[in-house]
């Protein structure tokens, strides 16, 4: 019994130092909407990007919140939402507890990628030169997102 406590905790020791990030995120990512498209899964799910200024929430204006369209997490509130240029939709801040983040180092640069907290799936980078107080910019993927009007 002592012999297969010590091979769990040793294995336990193992695992938090040895797994990658990326493989802890994608146990947790579950479909909760199972009418996401194949677009929508590549890029909550491997990480992928949409192509910059298709998205249609690049020209949303009413004021609601935006919600993580996998789970339904509410994610950003309009006030929110700024054009960045970039062609993405961006924020210049979360709500509380909307996500947790991991060091991204695809493209031979460091980013701070985000995932919802809820569900795990992917949603954008966060950079420091956003236009508020914060200095944060959400950079969104548009398909991961579902705007709900006041």
């Amino acid at each position: 019994m002592r012999r297969n406590f010590l091979r769990f905790i040793s294995l336990s020791i193992f695992t938090s130092l040895f797994l990658p990030l990326s493989t802890l995120f994608a146990s947790t990512k579950k479909i909760i909407n199972k009418n996401l498209t194949k677009k929508q899964k590549e890029i909550m799910f491997d990480e992928g990007t949409e192509k910059p200024f298709s998205s249609d929430l690049l020209k949303e204006n009413r004021k609601g919140f935006y919600h993580c369209a996998n789970c339904g997490n509410k994610l950003f509130a309009s006030t929110s939402k700024f054009d960045s240029g970039t062609g993405w939709p961006s924020f210049s801040e979360a709500l509380p507890g909307a996500f947790k983040t991991k060091i991204d180092y695809k493209f031979g640069m460091k980013r701070t990628e985000y995932h919802c907290a809820k569900c795990g799936v992917h949603h954008g980078h966060v950079f420091n030169d956003g236009p508020s107080k914060s200095g944060k910019r959400f950079c969104n993927n548009g398909l991961c997102l579902i705007f709900k009007p006041e």
